[in-house]
């Protein structure tokens, strides 16, 4: 297993080096100047030459290409060109709010999805499994940042449970801070991991060893649990992995939604201000979560079936 990580770590080199060059050159052909923008539309020629060659500007793509992989290598992204500062440390405030809300999302999408995926798998045809098709169709047609402005301006500004918005300090801050943000993200993807669980679970229930298992008379649960829901996870965690990678990207609306100062926030504000550190820096940021919720998903296929190999 430990040779199978270092692997797909390596791996991740090219990948990361690609995403770089790919975001490096679109944000550069996208129209807007940087120096416009912070000078203004007034500001002479002269006065805007002189700040595109104090900020690197005026090379050759290439060549600052060049600087920005040469200073990367040192870990240094560059500094910001509207806060002055150095993007490390604007990352460093604004990822573990989106790790948070992401991680959030996860979790309370898997409580939604396992127990109503098991409970109209278990009652197939019936009522209950009717109205669990019903609920995931209603979920697949509803986008995150629409639930999430319902939820908004109904526990948020007419019951007053909630925070308007913001990231509260603290971890109980920011459970009661995020915890609209991660449902309505939560929410949005439980329907496509209710329908793969359960379907799974329909697969698995007439398999030969769930039949073998209760044979030896073990307790119903212990055979729904480690023998049904943990064979029927597998796909599942395959949906899940795919739309935590998903769920990377849609932060973006929703943390501008909420005014959550994370990655996807800034990094909208940085496409308006064409701030190209910073774009570079988040982009990667996102590259770097998502190659990584990729390794944990297939570590947790060996955790599920000790019977896959790595070697």
């Amino acid at each position: 297993m430990t040779g199978y990580i270092l692997r797909r770590l390596a791996y991740m080199v090219p990948v990361l080096f690609l995403i770089t060059l790919f975001i490096f050159f679109l944000v550069r052909f996208v129209p807007g100047d940087p120096a416009a923008i912070m000078l203004g539309t007034r500001a002479s020629e002269e006065n805007m030459a002189e700040l595109r060659a104090y900020l690197e500007l005026d090379e050759p793509y290439l060549v600052q290409y060049g600087v920005f992989m040469r200073n990367l290598t040192r870990g240094d992204l560059g500094d910001s060109i509207r806060q002055r500062r150095p993007v490390t440390d604007i990352l460093a405030e604004r990822i573990p709010p989106t790790l948070f809300l992401v991680g959030f999302a996860g979790l309370l999408s898997v409580l939604i999805s396992a127990p109503l995926a098991a409970v109209a798998a278990m009652n197939q045809g019936s009522w209950i499994d009717q109205t669990v098709r019903l609920y995931t169709l209603l979920a697949l047609a509803m986008p995150a940042y629409w639930i999430g402005m319902m939820m908004l301006q109904l526990f948020a500004v007419k019951m007053n449970i909630f925070p308007v918005a913001g990231y509260g300090e603290g971890f109980l801050g920011h459970v009661e801070s995020l915890f609209l943000p991660a449902l309505a993200l939560a929410l949005a993807i439980s329907s496509i991991l209710i329908r793969s669980l359960r379907n799974s679970i329909l697969e698995t229930v007439g398999a030969d060893y769930v039949r073998t298992a209760r044979a030896k008379g073990l307790s119903g649960r212990r055979v729904f649990i480690w023998h049904i829901l943990r064979n029927s996870a597998m796909s599942t965690v395959t949906i899940l992995a795919v739309n935590l990678a998903f769920l990377i990207g849609g932060t973006t609306i929703v943390e501008s939604i909420f005014a959550i100062p994370g990655l996807g926030q800034l990094l909208i504000r940085s496409i308006f201000d064409r701030d190209y550190p910073i774009i570079q820096g988040a982009t990667l940021a996102f590259g770097v979560m998502v190659l990584f919720i990729n390794l944990a998903t297939d570590i947790s296929y060996a955790i599920l079936d000790p019977r896959l190999s790595y070697s």
